[in-house]
């Protein structure tokens, strides 16, 4: 009889066999992949960004997806307490752009190693290759789990840190939810969060600016009735399929309510490529350019304003030949192209599939779960942590903080029972 068993080993079932151990619990951790931490390897492009140093009501706010819920795990273990932690385990981190912060060495694999170590060195058992058929509710209470293989493994707490349905290659595929909704939750509706976005446009149809990078943009959304949803400054790339970047990733979310919302096929993604001017000041300083050289065409007076395949792509949409000079030019047709740096607009109609998200929108209602301990309200001693959960936040640290803390909480509240 295990006091507390672990169903999966991303970051929040790591965390979590962590603090129960810490806390005087005998743990089990069961993973049906053959090794711990897969989603970890991954993350932050292999680098893994562990966390992010913003102060808490910042970080809050990078987590659209309920933040607000983890007040209470964040006073139990927060960004703070996980830089702290890994330093510990002797892995050095260091802060870049936006508060992210990443291993020195700049491998998710020592990041994996240590975290895997620590659950080892508290006494944790292991088991790799295998894969949960159910969690067992007795009378009314968690009282273990039935693995594949058929034998019942009992415990008096189990906690739930399966993920989601994104990045089902790394054992993420959507378990955890009919154990949720044996024991009486509520899934809220799963939609793809953190995903590229898709169009039908001739022009990225045709991959005209395939693989086209623009950088430090502003990406925004606007619903059917012209309203700006959200914007988002990053970079962005143009695919052969449509969007994506981390401004559009960070967009993504907004379009999927968007299009439910407003049942339409299409919604206009706007891009602006000079975001620390207005189009007055950007139609000026390109009338301005060409007043000075009227005799050279308008590809070499307006170089270097933007990236030059995208400046040619703009300048044939709005039907001003790239070699054309300043006496061949309507102002009306400058006025166009300041518009169009300010506000190129793209039809998207819709994202990539949820298996190709970096996070999944949806999940446990949190209703129905105790923020300050992460447990069930309608089950006792059971836990979920991680993304699981109705919870999702931006890339860039976000979620890896969220699967922390609510992983930790878990894992303590679980040993305390």
């Amino acid at each position: 009889m295990y006091d507390v068993i672990v169903v999966g080993g991303g970051p929040a079932g790591l965390m979590a066999s962590v603090a129960a151990a810490e806390h005087g619990a005998r743990v089990l951790l069961v993973d049906k992949g053959d090794k711990l931490g897969r989603k970890l390897a991954i993350s932050g492009g292999g680098r893994c960004n562990v966390t992010n140093r913003m102060p808490i009501p910042e970080l809050i706010r990078h987590i659209p997806g309920n933040g607000k819920f983890l007040y209470s795990a964040f006073s139990v273990f927060n960004n703070e307490d996980i830089i702290r932690f890994f330093e510990n385990l002797g892995i050095r981190l260091k802060e870049e752009d936006f508060g992210r912060m990443f291993p020195v060495t700049d491998s998710a694999k020592t990041v994996v190693r240590a975290l895997v170590q620590k659950v080892k060195d508290l006494g944790v058992e292991i088991r790799v290759n295998a894969p949960v058929a159910n969690v067992l509710y007795e009378e009314g209470r968690t009282t273990g789990v039935v693995p594949a293989s058929g034998e019942k493994i009992r415990a008096r707490n189990v906690i739930v840190a399966v993920g989601g349905k994104s990045v089902p290659q790394t054992g993420s595929t959507g378990d955890g939810y009919p154990w949720a909704e044996a024991a009486g939750h509520t899934i809220t509706d799963l939609y793809p969060t953190e995903v590229p976005l898709t169009s039908n446009e001739p022009f990225i149809q045709a991959r005209t600016l395939q693989g086209l990078s623009l950088r430090d943009v502003a990406v925004s959304v606007r619903d059917p009735k012209g309203k700006i949803l959200i914007t988002h400054r990053w970079d962005m790339i143009f695919t052969h399929f449509g969007l994506s970047g981390p401004a559009v990733l960070r967009a993504s979310q907004f379009v999927v309510k968007a299009l439910k919302k407003f049942k339409t096929d299409a919604i206009d993604v706007l891009i602006d490529a000079l975001p620390d001017e207005n189009e007055e000041t950007v139609f000026q300083m390109l009338m301005k350019r060409i007043q000075q050289q009227p005799k050279k065409a308008v590809k070499n007076v307006w170089k270097g304003i933007v990236p030059e395949r995208y400046l040619v792509f703009l300048l044939e949409r709005m039907g001003i030949h790239p070699d054309a000079t300043f006496h061949d030019l309507p102002k009306n047709k400058v006025r166009d192209l300041a518009h169009a740096l300010k506000a190129f607009a793209v039809k998207v109609n819709g994202t990539l599939p949820i298996e190709k998200a970096f996070i999944t929108g949806g999940g446990v209602s949190l209703k129905e779960i105790d923020p300050k301990t992460m447990a069930s309200k309608l089950m006792p001693g059971l836990y979920f942590c991680g993304e699981i959960l109705d919870i999702h936040g931006y890339t860039g640290g976000y979620n890896i903080t969220a699967a922390f803390a609510t992983g930790y909480t878990a894992g303590r509240a679980a040993a305390m029972r």
